[in-house]
C-alpha cells in the first residue's frame, strides 16, 4: 500500500516551508463574504487516530527519503540530488512524497495544522496530537495553526497554556477588521470584542500570535473607521505580528455580489495606502511587528517592529504618495507584474522606460482601463 497523508488547500505564506498536517477539514464558519476557499464544502472534525495515522505515514515517508539519500551518497541529508530524484521520478513518487521531500530539504523543523480552525478540537485531543507530532518528529521546533477569535475566546488561558506546552508555537488569526459594522457587513461571525478577548487569551498563554488585517476592506464607505477601529483592537491585544493582506474582491464571493449591486465600492491603491498609514499611525503602546509579505500589498517595504520602525514605515508610505502621478502608475504596474518590490526599483532606467512606455498608452484614456487591467493582474495572485 502506497504511503500517503491528507493535506488541505491552504496555509499562510509564512508556513511555506512547513509540513502540512490536516487536523480538521474545511471551515466551521464558512460564511465570510470575502472568502471562497471552502465554498460548498462541509466542515468535518477528523478523529485523533486519523490524524495520528497521517503523522505516522509522513514519518515513514521521511524515513524512506532519508534512506534514498544514503543510497545516493547524501548521508541521510536531503540534497539537491535527492530532490531531483523524487520530483523527476514520475508516478513512482506521490504528492505526499514530494511534500515531505521539500519539507526535509528546507530543514524539517516546522509543522502547520490545517484547515481553517484547528483549535476547535477538544483541548485533550489537540494536546495528544501535538505531543504525537513531537514524538514522531523530534527535530520539529515550531508548530502553528489557524484559529478563529471566538474559538480562542472559548478556551481558558490554562487550556491554551497546555496547548503551548504540548508544542503549539504560533496561532494565526484572521481579524480582518476591528470595526463592528464592517465585521457584520462581511459576515465575519465575530465582533471586535471577540477579537480582543481571543487575542488577549492567546497572548496571556504565551503563544505567539499573528493577526491578519485586510486593508481596503472598508471600501470607500468605511475606510477611516476600519483603520481606526482595527488599530484600537490591535492596541488592546498587542500581538507579536500583524500581517497585511490588501483586499482583492474575488468573483463568486458575497462581497463580489455586493460590489456588483452597488452595496460595496472598493478603494483604489492610493486610498488603501492612506488607510494603512492611518492604521499604523494609530498603533500605540504595542511591540507588534508589521509584515507585508503578500503580492497583493502594493508596498512590501511597509514592514518593521513598532514603535522603533514607525517613522521609517511611514516615510516609505509618504515617499510613494509624493511620487508624480505617472511614477505611481509605473510603480503599481511594476509591482502587479511582479517586477518591482521596493520604491528604489524605480531607479532602474531600463525597466522604468519599458513600464513608462506602457503607461503612456493608458494616459489619454483616463484611469478606467488602467485600473481594470491592474485588477485583472492581481487576480492571478489569488
Amino acid at each position: 500500500m502506497e504511503l500517503s497523508f491528507e493535506q488541505g488547500p491552504i496555509r499562510p505564506p509564512s508556513e511555506a516551508k512547513s509540513l502540512l498536517i490536516r487536523a480538521t477539514r474545511n471551515c466551521p464558519w464558512n460564511k465570510c463574504a470575502f472568502c471562497r476557499t471552502y465554498q460548498g464544502k462541509k466542515f468535518e472534525l477528523r478523529t485523533s487516530e486519523e490524524i495520528k495515522d497521517d503523522i505516522r505515514n509522513a514519518r515513514m515517508i521521511a524515513d524512506e527519503i532519508r534512506a534514498l539519500s544514503w543510497k545516493l551518497g547524501g548521508g541521510g541529508q536531503v540534497t539537491d540530488a535527492v530532490v531531483r530524484r523524487v520530483y523527476n521520478g514520475g508516478n513512482h513518487y506521490s504528492d505526499a512524497f514530494r511534500s515531505v521531500c521539500a519539507w526535509l530539504y528546507w530543514g524539517g523543523e516546522s509543522v502547520f495544522l490545517q484547515d481553517a480552525n484547528s483549535l476547535i478540537l477538544k483541548t485533550d485531543e489537540l494536546v495528544e496530537i501535538l505531543s504525537f507530532i513531537r514524538e514522531q518528529f523530534p527535530g520539529v521546533n515550531r508548530i502553528t495553526s489557524y484559529c478563529r477569535s471566538k474559538t480562542a475566546a472559548r478556551k481558558t488561558v490554562a487550556e491554551l497554556e497546555r496547548i503551548r506546552e504540548a508544542g503549539l508555537s504560533r496561532i494565526h488569526v484572521g481579524m480582518e477588521s476591528g470595526y463592528d459594522p464592517l465585521l457584520e457587513f462581511i459576515r465575519k461571525g465575530a465582533t471586535a470584542a471577540d477579537h480582543v478577548e481571543g487575542g488577549k487569551r492567546i497572548v496571556a498563554a504565551g503563544i505567539s500570535l499573528c493577526e491578519y488585517v485586510i486593508p481596503g476592506l472598508g471600501g470607500e464607505r468605511w475606510s477611516r473607521e476600519h483603520a481606526l477601529a482595527t488599530a484600537a483592537a490591535v492596541n488592546a491585544i498587542d500581538p507579536d505580528y500583524v500581517r497585511l493582506r490588501s483586499l482583492q474582491v474575488v468573483k463568486g464571493t458575497g462581497l463580489y455580489e455586493r460590489m456588483q449591486n452597488g452595496e460595496f465600492t472598493p478603494g483604489r491603491d492610493e486610498e488603501t495606502v492612506r488607510e494603512i498609514r492611518l492604521f499604523i499611525e494609530n498603533l500605540t503602546g504595542v511591540r507588534t511587528t508589521i509584515v507585508s509579505d503578500h503580492i497583493l500589498n502594493l508596498l512590501e517595504e511597509v514592514e518593521g517592529t513598532l514603535p522603533d520602525d514607525r517613522d521609517r514605515i511611514l516615510a516609505v508610505i509618504d515617499a510613494y504618495l509624493a511620487l508624480p502621478e505617472q511614477d505611481r502608475m509605473i510603480f503599481r504596474l511594476g509591482r502587479r507584474q511582479g517586477i518591482y518590490r521596493r520604491l528604489a526599483d524605480l531607479n532602474d532606467p531600463a525597466m522604468y522606460a519599458r513600464l513608462k512606455a506602457v503607461t503612456d498608452e493608458y494616459l489619454p484614456e483616463g484611469a478606467g482601463r488602467f485600473e481594470a487591467d491592474l485588477k485583472a493582474l492581481m487576480h492571478h495572485y489569488i
